[in-house]
């Protein structure tokens, strides 16, 4: 058999078994864009945001993620009672919400320092979240997230950790209690936004909850990520992160 004739075969059976290479399925080219003056200004950590930053350009090329509309940074190592999630529109790099938002009631008081992808933890997850679909339950009109960090939050479906609105996130609980009250691990928002915003981001946006846990930090596969070392992913078109 030619030369020729032995690679249009090889690339034929790898079609017919769906193993089609990822140079054959990757997109020419991706683009992401962000205001990071905003954010700087919205109070957002540079580094933090470079973190999450990173973090969905590896899920983007190790083909966890598609390329998402929204990203929703939350950093829990800020007090409860400052706004500490922010929502970007990674089409326009408009920085679209900045919200206080509650951790698990076992995480901590007003400081969250202490999380779980443990059943009945009630404590706070890290790592990346997609949103998926909306419903209405208990708490009212929810958003189911899906963890894509073994580990880290990848029972975010078992354990019923969605995006939802609380009548505790409120500045006048805050104020009153020195923290704001606390989920049984949800990303709880204010009843004044948390339709909005659930609706900004839901269906295939990304969630990146932040805390400078060592475990995570080291063992994260979004924060170390193979793809970037892996040669096998050279033909592969990173995403590009465009400053607004």
């Amino acid at each position: 058999m030619s030369r020729k004739n032995f690679a249009t075969a090889l690339f034929s059976l790898l079609v017919s078994i769906g193993a089609v290479p990822l140079w054959a399925r990757a997109p020419l080219s991706t683009t992401i864009t962000l205001d990071r003056v905003a954010a700087s200004r919205a109070g957002v950590s540079t580094d933090v945001l470079n973190l999450a930053l990173n973090a969905v350009t590896c899920g983007v090329a190790s083909g966890d993620l598609a390329t998402p509309p929204t990203l929703t940074l939350i950093d829990y190592s800020l007090p409860s009672t400052q706004p500490r999630l922010w929502v970007f529109d990674l089409r326009s790099g408009r920085l679209l919400f900045n919200e206080l938002v509650a951790h698990g009631r076992n995480s901590g008081d007003n400081m969250a320092t202490r999380f779980s992808d443990v059943m009945e933890s009630r404590e706070s997850s890290l790592g990346l979240f997609r949103t998926a679909d909306t419903y209405v339950g208990q708490n009212g009109y929810s958003l189911r997230l899906d963890g894509l960090e073994p580990g880290f939050n990848s029972h975010a479906r078992e354990r019923a950790i969605v995006m939802h609105g609380a009548p505790y996130v409120d500045p006048t609980v805050a104020t009153a209690n020195g923290r704001l009250g606390r989920s049984w691990g949800c990303p709880a928002l204010s009843e004044a936004v948390a339709r909005r915003v659930i609706d900004t981001v839901r269906g295939g946006g990304v969630i990146f909850s932040y805390y400078p846990d060592p475990a995570w930090l080291k063992a994260s596969k979004f924060l170390n990520c193979r793809v970037q070392k892996d040669p096998a992913y050279a033909l592969a078109a990173p995403i590009t992160v465009a400053t607004k």
